[in-house]
């Protein structure tokens, strides 16, 4: 017997971005094409080639917790308390019964500060504090915590595809009937050794970050939280939820090809959106915007660029929102997917900005410098990552 899948609702919504705390901020963000990427303040760069990133702002994560919890908190559980409390306060009665988050990092900062103490041989006193702060989990228990959530939770580190395949796992959870009722999304905080790193591998610019353009010459790191309360569609109806928009289709795949690099065929993201569509039942032409991956690196934005060219009519419009946030990794596909929303709600296309001259390549219909207004009722969300990693996923809009 043919058991039909089940519909799956977005019934709410928060996120703190460096475009803003919360969904009105980062809306305003998008529909002025702010550029928010600034010079690093969190650590010296000083010996590094790029010296800017995209920053939540401190005012950003104040969070009404008791001051000495407040402390200990890194700036992770911060962001991830923060988009919390906007998810609760747009759906009180929305109560999970799992929790399901992508992220790369955790509180690593924390983890810094412990090995330079160890190898300074100072005191270890704060040591079972950066520890304890340390595990990627640990920001996820602190925001449940913070609203007496119960439920349990798993945590996926699936380099820069982690929030995506976070969310495209939720809603099968769903879909599948195993569940009704699953809160995700992603989270990670800037730390000075990703950072460091990424500028080692030359894969971070000391430029711009201009994705799509032929002059492109690397990304900049971001940070960041978004988290989406995902319900069974008809439960959702039956309560009376505000319905924010629908997750219809999810794919994934695997390159194998490069620890960094991804397979220049673009086969790998290709598979993912093709896997993404056959899940929504829904033909490429009627995808209305898609929201690209776009580091801005050589090789990612040619091998997207291939892809999106090859399986989509090429009328159909693009753009990539990290030049003006910066690349926030496990994090990027939660908040991308915040903005495929606020697209839908509003219809309107968020801006590639900085961009100056198309490569010829890839003859791709970029949404430059400017949002425009265009009725869009379908958008498909990419996250790629290290190690050939590519995830897909497909939001609808709700037609009151």
């Amino acid at each position: 017997m043919t058991v039909k899948s089940r519909e799956v609702a977005i019934v709410a919504a928060g996120i703190v971005s460096p475009l803003g705390a919360g969904l009105a901020e980062n809306l305003q963000s998008l529909r002025t094409a702010r550029d928010c990427v600034a010079p690093v303040s969190q650590f010296p760069v000083d010996r590094c080639r790029c010296k800017e990133a995209g920053q939540v702002s401190d005012e950003a994560l104040r969070i009404a917790v008791p001051q000495n919890l407040s402390r200990r908190l890194h700036r992770a559980s911060r962001m991830m308390i923060k988009a919390l409390e906007e998810t609760r306060e747009l759906d009180p009665d929305f109560q999970p019964e799992l929790t399901v988050i992508g992220t790369t990092s955790g509180g690593m900062s924390f983890g810094e500060t412990y090995y330079r103490a160890l190898q300074a041989k100072e005191t270890m006193r704060r040591a079972p504090t950066w520890v304890a702060n340390y595990p990627p989990p640990k920001p996820v228990t602190d925001a449940l915590e913070a609203f007496n959530i119960s439920s349990p939770y798993q945590v996926i580190a699936n380099a820069c595809a982690s929030g995506s395949n976070a969310i495209g796992h939720a809603f099968s959870l769903i879909q599948s009937g195993r569940y009704d009722r699953v809160l995700t999304g992603g989270y990670d905080a800037l730390s000075e050794l990703v950072f460091v790193g990424f500028d080692s591998l030359q894969a971070a610019t000391p430029e711009k970050c201009r994705p799509f353009d032929r002059e492109r010459s690397g990304m900049v790191l971001g940070e960041g939280a978004a988290l989406l309360a995902l319900e069974e569609l008809n439960r959702a109806q039956a309560r009376g939820a505000n319905i924010l928009a629908r997750v219809t289709g999810y794919g994934i795949s695997t390159d194998n090809h490069h620890l960094t690099q991804p397979d220049p065929s673009g086969i790998g993201p290709r598979v993912a959106m093709e896997k993404a569509l056959r899940s929504a039942n829904l033909q490429p032409a009627a995808v209305d915007y898609i929201n690209a991956h776009g580091t801005a690196t050589p090789f990612n934005d040619a091998a997207e660029a291939k892809a999106i060219r090859d399986l989509f009519p090429p009328e159909v419009p693009v753009s990539s929102t990290k030049g003006m946030m910066g690349h926030s990794l496990g994090a990027a596909g939660a908040i991308e997917a915040v903005f495929c929303i606020l697209a839908l709600q509003h219809q309107f296309l968020p801006a590639n900005i900085n961009f100056r001259s198309p490569e010829e390549d890839f003859r791709l219909n970029i949404v430059a410098n400017e949002p425009r207004s265009l009725q869009i009722d379908t958008a498909l969300s990419n996250s790629f990552g290290f190690g050939g990693t590519n995830a897909s996923v497909v939001f609808q809009r709700i037609r009151q």
